[in-house]
């Protein structure tokens, strides 16, 4: 499998979520957009379910996720900006409009085989991968993809380097930098630059 990349074009970002939309993946768009937004792990995106993200009661989407993070135990709390909370309102009125019954209590990423489980890793991974496969995105792409791409565009963002490494629960700003491919990105800038 090896490691994986950022993606690190808009334009394939773009790319990715109109191939998902255009093949009535709703599922794995919401998925692929809640990944690329938040920087959570795929095992911890994968373990939510609906009550996590929507609030029944009100009928609206939460400002945040709050969860115990499946690897490190530590309680993290990330905010839902608009994206995903329009990503996850499009996955619930499909469910709605396929006569799927959603309930507080049901993964938001089921499996196809059974709605009382969620998508497995493996599976997640197959369609990551696949998608970018299909469109011919550079870069080994996988599920990681996801939240280093996230990392990835806070980066070039002009993010303060801390508050990235804190969000990846790094012990130094190198160890973010090597994880975003950052390093490489900037020694090929230098090399493209100096033309002699």
């Amino acid at each position: 499998m090896g490691l994986v990349t950022p993606i690190k074009s808009k334009k394939e970002i773009k790319q990715l979520k109109k191939y998902f939309l255009k093949s009535g993946k709703i599922r794995n768009y919401t998925l692929f957009v809640f990944g690329i937004n938040t920087a959570l792990r795929i095992s911890d995106i994968l373990s939510l379910k609906w009550n996590d993200v929507y609030d029944f009661e009100t009928d609206t989407v939460k400002t945040h996720v709050t969860l115990t993070e499946q690897k490190t135990r530590k309680i993290n709390s990330v905010h839902i900006n608009s994206h995903v909370k329009k990503a996850i309102l499009k996955l619930l009125r499909h469910n709605y409009s396929k006569n799927m019954k959603v309930t507080a209590a049901d993964y938001i990423f089921t499996s196809q085989k059974s709605r009382s489980s969620h998508l497995s890793r493996a599976q997640a991974f197959r369609i990551i991968r696949a998608a970018a496969e299909h469109l011919h995105i550079n870069g080994n792409i996988g599920c990681h993809s996801m939240r280093k791409t996230f990392g990835y565009f806070a980066s070039k963002s002009r993010i303060s380097p801390n508050l990235i490494m804190s969000i990846y629960n790094h012990s130094t700003y190198s160890v973010t930098r090597h994880y975003l491919g950052i390093d490489q990105d900037e020694r090929d800038f230098v090399f493209k630059a100096i033309t002699l």
